[in-house]
């Protein structure tokens, strides 16, 4: 397979860009600053087997770039896994107006810009695989995490709709979960802007923090919860046939996955039952394009 990802320099998108090259596919890792601060982290990419083009997801231009530099470093393009994003942490709040527009154009409008320069590729061959990566937090929300839980809530729904208005041009959609991982997002959780009332809130404001600080600890001390078990469950969700991926998958060993994986299913029925009330069940059927013999 030909692969884009973005959001490789570190954490999940790194070890999703050596995980496949690992496993023999093409990849064009992705991220900005190729040249200055992510020099290194694009050097050892490289060195992987790895092709590294530069996008910023929240510049249109970049992007339309990057995604047509994917294209011919590749020589095609048949998956992109949308992997860039930020976290936060803070009261809500506290949060300005300003943080929200700027975790949602990463986190939301980032993956459209994505997937908009990369579907005409994908259309026209009648075939691919966009992969979405939310979170758990996309599907239950938990305190203090600000602007972040929302834009993952909006990036489910973006997934979801993309998936129907593509499945009958050949174009997959996915999207995988994630709980809690000691990967480079977790530590450089970002705060409110709004200093001000942030201080208005007094001790209360410091409750996200301790808050963090505990649940790093539970993440230390389950060794179980590994950060190469998202690249792996992306590779594998690649790998599959099309027509056979699940739409959602959970990856977490924190608990979290036993209790989301029946909300997922009862929501996969309710979709399957709602499009069939009003007769558009084909639109959740991929249409998968036959194989010619060689």
């Amino acid at each position: 397979m030909k692969v884009l990802i973005t959001g490789s320099s570190t954490g999940f998108g790194k070890l999703i860009a050596e995980t496949l090259v690992q496993k023999g596919h093409d990849v064009a890792a992705s991220m900005r600053n190729v040249g200055t601060k992510n020099k290194e982290n694009a050097a050892a990419l490289e060195k992987a087997g790895a092709k590294v083009v530069e996008i910023d997801v929240l510049d249109e231009a970049s992007v339309n770039a990057g995604v047509a530099e994917a294209v011919k470093v590749l020589g095609g393009l048949d998956v992109v896994v949308n992997n860039a994003g930020a976290a936060m942490l803070g009261l809500t709040e506290a949060f300005s107006i300003e943080d929200w527009k700027k975790v949602f154009d990463l986190n939301v409008f980032g993956v459209q810009r994505v997937n908009r320069a990369a579907l005409p590729h994908l259309r026209e061959q009648g075939s691919g695989l966009l992969v979405h990566v939310s979170s758990i937090i996309g599907r239950v929300m938990l305190p203090f995490f600000g602007p972040y839980g929302p834009s993952k809530w909006a990036l489910e729904g973006l997934a979801e709709i993309t998936r129907v208005e593509n499945a009958s041009l050949g174009i997959d959609s996915v999207l995988v979960e994630p709980g809690g991982f000691a990967t480079e997002i977790f530590n450089k959780l970002a705060t409110p802007s709004d200093k001000e009332r942030e201080a208005s809130l007094g001790e209360y404001a410091k409750v996200p923090m301790q808050f963090a600080e505990g649940f790093g600890e539970q993440l230390a001390a389950n060794k179980d919860q590994k950060p190469q078990d998202v690249a792996d469950a992306i590779v594998s969700l690649i790998e599959m046939p099309a027509g056979t991926r699940p739409f959602r998958t959970v990856v977490d060993k924190m608990g979290m996955a036993t209790l989301i994986n029946p909300v997922n299913e009862d929501q996969e029925i309710l979709t399957k039952n709602t499009y069939s009330a009003f007769d558009m069940s084909d639109m959740l059927k991929l249409n998968v394009k036959e194989k010619t013999a060689a």
